[in-house]
């Protein structure tokens, strides 16, 4: 199984654009099964600060395999 930072709230956000669940862009979401572990890596160590920087709150749900 891939690990995923999904929490199941799916909904994009236009003006920060991002997903408010996963704080993960459009473009990664799509890509998300054809990235590679170190790729996907990468995004999920940006996602805390980029939920900071974009006043998101934590999730529910960390990041699961």
């Amino acid at each position: 199984m891939i690990k995923s930072p999904c929490v199941n709230v799916c909904h994009m956000s236009p003006p920060r654009g991002v997903c408010v669940g996963c704080c993960r862009t459009l473009q990664e979401i799509a890509r998300w099964s054809e990235m590679t572990d170190a790729e996907r890596d990468a995004v999920i160590a940006e996602l805390p600060r980029r939920r900071a920087a974009l006043g998101l709150p934590a999730p529910a749900q960390a990041a699961r395999d």
